[in-house]
């Protein structure tokens, strides 16, 4: 009796335990090393983004017209009244004071803050502009430590620094099919990204873009002890249990 029961408990324990292949990250990182680094990624502005510009120069009374924030402008920060941000509407135009309405979706913020500083030098010659993206947010889903509503001031996160951002994968989860919903061009995409390899460093889904979706689906294991499935190590427990007592039982 003793011989079933011992390879009932190993069989049910293997069953329970994963892979090193399901669980480290960047397994292929040699293909990693010397390759280049992609530094010139900017998010590209979108409808409905909300833009913070601020307009500069030495002379403050000359740009006073400038700073107005009226028409489509929204506060972006309750805690700052004077932080204010403009509205990309849906035909991806801002209305800015004096210069009236702009077209400025699927520009990046340097091409924004170029066309401003051009059009304000005609009536301002040392004019500086400053833009930003200022509702860049992701949401990161799932089998995270921490998951929710990000932030992210500079405009530029990767997909692992975002999982950094919610505490990184929990033991449950499923390393090889992170989910990524993403709006594109008024569609929406959706891939799966595999990060136990490196090729996603290459790929457009290795920065994350305003708005972008990041589930992180649970392994069996996870689903398994959500309850829908009987948990591995409660069964084994409830199995020792029974062949103890058959085994007393049968003495």
């Amino acid at each position: 009796m003793k011989q079933p029961l011992v390879l009932i408990i190993l069989a049910l324990f293997f069953i329970s335990c994963a892979t090193k292949k399901e669980i480290i990250y960047f397994q292929d990182q040699d293909e990693l090393n010397n390759t280049e680094i992609q530094q010139a990624f900017e998010p590209l502005i979108e409808q409905n983004d909300i833009l913070y510009i601020s307009i500069s120069s030495i002379d403050e009374n000359i740009i006073k017209p400038f700073n107005r924030q009226t028409g489509l402008e929204t506060s972006v920060n309750n805690t700052n009244p004077d932080l204010k941000g403009y509205l990309v509407n849906a035909e991806g135009e801002i209305n800015f004071p004096v210069l009236g309405k702009m077209e400025v979706a699927n520009k990046t913020r340097g091409e924004v803050e170029d066309m401003l500083t051009s059009r304000l030098l005609e009536y301002v010659k040392d004019v500086v502009v400053d833009v930003r993206i200022m509702n860049f947010k992701i949401t990161i889903l799932g089998e995270v430590d921490s998951p929710g509503v990000y932030t992210i001031k500079n405009e530029r996160v990767t997909l692992p620094e975002a999982l950094g951002l919610a505490g990184d994968l929990t033991e449950l989860a499923l390393r090889d099919r992170i989910t990524i919903i993403r709006e594109e061009g008024g569609k929406r995409v959706v891939t799966t990204v595999d990060i136990t390899q490196t090729d996603f460093f290459k790929g457009p889904f290795y920065f994350l873009k305003q708005n972008d979706v990041v589930y992180v689906q649970p392994s069996q294991k996870g689903v398994k002890k959500s309850g829908f499935i009987p948990d591995v190590p409660a069964l084994l427990s409830l199995v020792t249990v029974i062949l103890s007592t058959v085994i007393i039982i049968s003495r």
